[in-house]
């Protein structure tokens, strides 16, 4: 297996903004003049740009669902089994796609604020609540929000994977 194939296997993301730059590079130099190089270093700029949304999306629903959790105990009655199970496939979902690219760990954790406060306020929404009643700074950590353990009273040991 080539260096390039293993960065493939390793971390999908920066394979992607790898090849891109080099098919760039390949292109200015006019290697293989047929081929449209910079659409194609495009498109798959482009497939490493739908994980980045990907990770933005799962983690806004991730943390609404959190929110609602912690911060309105009298829904849960009502809501627990949708909440647990939206919270554990959020988590298994954007844990699977950081380990399949590393490199969008740093990534995830540069939006956490402000994909917090489109969250806050679609919370709100949710529980038909003002958005005062979340407090105005994330309440936890991108670690604590994918730790299948947090918070304790959400999942029970036997529950934990």
């Amino acid at each position: 297996m080539d260096r390039s194939s293993a960065a493939y296997d390793e971390d999908f993301y920066a394979w992607t903004q790898a090849q891109a730059q080099e098919l760039r590079r390949a292109g200015a130099e006019r290697n293989n003049a047929p081929v449209d190089w910079e659409n194609v270093a495009e498109e798959i700029e482009c497939m490493g740009r739908s994980q980045k949304s990907e990770i933005d999306s799962r983690l806004t629903v991730l943390i609404v669902h959190l929110l609602k959790w912690l911060f309105c105990p009298d829904l849960r009655e009502r809501c627990e089994r949708g909440w647990r199970l939206t919270i554990r496939e959020q988590r298994e979902k954007l844990i699977d796609e950081i380990a399949a690219s590393p490199s969008l760990r740093p990534f995830c954790e540069s939006i956490c604020d402000k994909v917090y406060r489109r969250a806050r306020l679609r919370a709100a929404v949710e529980a038909d609540v003002p958005d005062g009643h979340f407090p105005v700074e994330l309440p936890f950590t991108l670690d604590q929000a994918l730790d299948p353990a947090y918070p304790a009273e959400l999942f029970p040991p036997e529950w934990r994977v």
